[in-house]
């Protein structure tokens, strides 16, 4: 008698958002204030506030500059040898290790997020253990849109239903990975993922996650249990 093939594990591959997921945004906001003259503190804590009524970070660029244009800024403050966006210092310290130990298991893992086009070489030089890398403006999609899932399921070529999102925002990543029918992992870290749990809404979403991590260095071990026989 021919064995039956085994089940197809129900995780076949995982993707990651970017910020606050794997890179710490921290120093990053923190050098939008330094260029737009606030003190630190004063400008994150501002950032909390908005994000509480469902704002975002355009919104505090805004706030403290009227009429604030992010491509003029931008230019600006590569211009000044002030440029954007993130490097190695800003890597959180548990992403490598997850990331490999994912691709350990012999599973697909990726990288897709909301970031500009220039993030697509900042990631490239992390030299981070992922399949493939994928940059909203680069796609010409960006999250909340199932556009923007149903690529990442596509580049895995696999059912969504096995590719596992990954991020620290509710409205940007749990609740449309699970509408497009996708399992999600919710990242309790940054300032999106300690405060939108607090919100009412948004901690119902959470029941539908597959996982809620406090951190990625758990995750490997989660994933791998989840789809052992």
């Amino acid at each position: 008698m021919t064995p039956e093939p085994p089940a197809p594990r129900p995780i076949q591959a995982v993707f990651f958002d970017i910020g606050e997921t794997l890179i710490n945004e921290g120093e990053i906001y923190g050098r939008w204030a330094d260029w737009l003259g606030v003190p630190r503190h004063t400008f994150l804590t501002k950032l909390g506030a908005l994000l509480a009524t469902g704002r975002d970070h355009m919104d505090l660029f805004e706030y403290f500059r009227p009429g604030f244009d992010l491509e003029t800024e931008e230019k600006r403050r590569a211009e000044a040898g002030v440029p954007n966006g993130f490097g190695p210092d800003d890597l959180y310290p548990d992403a490598r290790a997850c990331l490999s130990g994912l691709r350990g298991q012999g599973l697909y893992v990726g990288i897709a997020g909301n970031q500009p086009v220039e993030a697509a070489a900042q990631m490239a030089a992390l030299g981070l253990d992922a399949d493939v890398v994928g940059i909203s403006d680069v796609w010409g999609i960006r999250k909340p849109s199932q556009e923007f899932f149903e690529r990442c399921a596509q580049l895995a070529d696999v059912l969504p239903e096995h590719v596992l999102y990954v991020g620290d925002r509710i409205d940007n990543d749990v609740r449309p990975a699970l509408a497009y029918g996708m399992p999600a992992a919710f990242l309790r870290r940054g300032p999106w993922g300690h405060i939108q749990e607090d919100l009412r809404d948004d901690r119902e979403a959470l029941g539908g996650c597959l996982f809620v991590l406090d951190d990625l260095a758990c995750l490997p071990g989660l994933v791998e249990r989840h789809n052992a026989p």
